[in-house]
């Protein structure tokens, strides 16, 4: 079992800008960058291994070679990889937009639906997302305030901070507002269904393709509570306080600022995923060391044992439980 360093699959949706290469250290010729997928084996971008003998393997390919124990037992429920990390900078808003549940999805698209989680990298002062509706609507206004562009009046707009977290369930109406930089866990897929783009037109010159009638099939019309703080218990000790952010059927998430050194046990019930999102920090496991920086993305094989963290910085880890 091991730990690997991986590089990322980018995307330019025309709502993304520049900070993902100005602060996050990702190099790539597109222009803007909207997206880096940091853990991905889907087929729309899989990310890639650039450390150890494997390197040069996407990840998927590396899952193949080392098989399905490597992603632990907690994983046995699930019949592909359950997980997709990216970073986000949206210069300008996304499109408000709804994800389907898995039942949904599954038959429909032929992949999981996507719950998915925020953590707010940084954003400029006085940014906002939508979190869900501020009302009951019915489908029949529903589908009325988008054709007539009244659609944001009935939408929960809420400020964001960086470190804040959002928690969005499958079937929640939301948007990414601009200026905002994100971490985002999901679930492994890239199913969206977009309801309403502010009257953009895409690379072609035309409107960008909504889905109304699959978006009003799976979205949730009552509000919801305000499920945007960090849920969990909080771990402090000499070096380290880590904050559970988010837990779900689909990934369990945990902030850790560390100056010092900290282990984190991997054992053979989960991989472990290490986003670096400030700072930097050696990382070592059984003989390998890897120095990791702001933006880097490490995987560690379940079963890998002690996981040494030493530096001075911030990461976020996901793994299944």
């Amino acid at each position: 079992m091991s730990i690997i360093k991986l590089a990322p699959a980018f995307k330019d949706y025309l709502w993304g800008g520049t900070k993902l290469k100005e602060k996050y250290g990702k190099v790539t010729d597109m222009d803007p960058l909207a997206e880096s997928w940091e853990l991905s084996v889907h087929k729309d971008g899989p990310s890639t291994v650039v450390s150890g003998e494997d390197a040069g393997l996407t990840f998927t390919q590396y899952l193949e070679r080392k098989g399905r124990e490597i992603l632990g037992t907690n994983c046995e429920r699930f019949d592909r990889f359950p997980i997709l990390i990216k970073f986000i900078d949206a210069l300008q808003p996304l499109s408000i937009q709804v994800h389907p549940d898995n039942e949904y999805a599954l038959r429909v698209e032929g992949e999981y639906g996507k719950t998915e989680m925020w953590y707010i990298l940084d954003c400029d002062p006085g940014s906002t997302l939508y979190f869900g509706v501020n009302q009951p609507i019915s489908k029949e206004e529903f589908r009325e305030r988008i054709e007539n562009n009244t659609l944001l009046e009935v939408l929960k707009e809420v400020p964001v901070h960086k470190g804040d977290v959002f928690f969005i369930k499958a079937g929640t109406l939301h948007a990414i507002g601009g200026g905002i930089q994100i971490c985002e866990i999901q679930q492994n897929s890239n199913t969206t269904y977009r309801v309403y783009d502010f009257g953009r037109v895409g690379k072609d010159g035309k409107p960008r393709e909504l889905h109304i009638d699959k978006a009003i099939d799976v979205s949730n019309l009552n509000p919801i509570d305000s499920d945007f703080k960090a849920c969990g218990p909080r771990f402090i000790t000499k070096d380290a306080e880590t904050q559970m952010l988010a837990t779900c059927e689909n990934f369990t998430t945990f902030e850790t600022s560390l100056d010092g050194t900290i282990e984190i046990d991997v054992n053979e019930k989960s991989f472990g995923s290490i986003i670096v999102v400030e700072g930097s920090c050696t990382i070592e496991n059984n003989g390998t060391v890897i120095e990791a920086m702001k933006g880097d993305s490490i995987f560690a094989d379940a079963g890998s044992g002690l996981v040494k963290i030493s530096g001075k910085c911030q990461y976020i880890y996901t793994c299944e439980v």
